[in-house]
């Protein structure tokens, strides 16, 4: 298993739709999508041009976003995940949201590939300058939790999230 992180690109389509179609009607953490996702041609082109706008930090985002580095993650020429990098939190972000959020398709978890993909985010967050990230999760999502635990992550708190539309997240800061 080699796991890399590489932006949105038509050239993994049929992955990518593979992977999105996996997770059903349910939110993708780290996908740049909200649910319900159609995974077609006309969702993909948004997506990258998406991507590549939050990217782009010569011009400023929109007045909700933040600039972000959109990933696919990848095991050889498979989409087996995604993992979205904010390079700056705003409110919602600081109480919600965090730097990284990033998921594993189901058929692929458990191989180590989601704390491989957050290695690589850590690094990320390192190339721009950040000295610590936030990271969150459901508070029942043990698989996540114990992988930002892993990364060095320490928790803050546990924290009710509910009129964000997230409920109950464990926040987490990894120093860098």
């Amino acid at each position: 298993m080699t796991v890399q992180l590489v932006r949105p690109t038509a050239d993994l389509f049929g992955s990518w739709a593979a992977a999105v179609a996996e997770f059903g009607e349910g939110h993708v953490d780290g996908s740049g999508l909200t649910a319900p996702v159609t995974p077609d041609r006309a969702t993909l082109d948004a997506l990258i041009a998406d991507a590549e706008r939050l990217a782009d930090t010569s011009i400023a985002p929109p007045a909700d976003r933040v600039h972000n580095d959109l990933y696919w993650v990848v095991d050889g020429a498979e989409v087996v995940g995604f993992l979205s990098f904010r390079h700056a939190l705003n409110e919602w972000l600081a109480e919600a949201g965090g730097h990284i959020g990033y998921s594993v398709r189901a058929s692929r978890r458990r191989e180590g590939i989601a704390s491989a993909a957050l290695t690589l985010g850590l690094e990320r967050a390192r190339e721009i300058g950040l000295e610590r990230v936030l990271i969150t999760c459901d508070v029942d999502n043990e698989g996540s939790y114990r992988t930002i635990e892993r990364a060095g992550g320490v928790l803050q708190d546990i924290s009710d999230q509910s009129e964000r539309g997230t409920g109950m997240l464990r926040r987490y800061w990894v120093a860098l």
